[in-house]
């Protein structure tokens, strides 16, 4: 199937708790962005998202980080395409404006999800 992935700063304007952490909305949003190219490059169109089978948060996203966003396609109906989704801390805020590449990335969400595109 197919494969997309997308890299992300988390800008500081984006931290809404202490320690500077992120809200899982966030990882969502970034999601939705994956799915679209998805379904652009397999139908032309941007397609919608029509709903999360599974979403779990299992590490925080911080502001400062870097992250990469995966989608593959695990199974396509007619007009339905299910994705697994990850995102994977790549790179971590330290202070001020240092940051440092982490030697294993840190799985920080995962979904699956699935999209329907119109009838062609």
């Amino acid at each position: 199937m197919i494969t997309v992935t997308h890299r992300r700063y988390v800008p500081y304007a984006h931290a809404h708790y202490a320690g500077n952490l992120v809200d899982g909305a966030y990882s969502l949003g970034l999601f939705g962005d994956v799915a679209t190219e998805i379904c652009i490059r397999l139908d032309g169109d941007e397609g919608l998202f029509a709903s999360y089978d599974d979403v779990q948060f299992k590490a925080p996203v911080r502001a400062g980080d870097m992250l990469e966003i995966s989608g593959t396609v695990v199974k396509m109906g007619t007009r339905s395409r299910k994705i697994d989704f990850e995102v994977r801390v790549v790179c971590r805020g330290t202070e001020g404006s240092a940051a440092a590449v982490l030697g294993e990335p840190i799985v920080a969400t995962t979904a699956t999800g699935t999209v329907v595109v119109p009838p062609k």
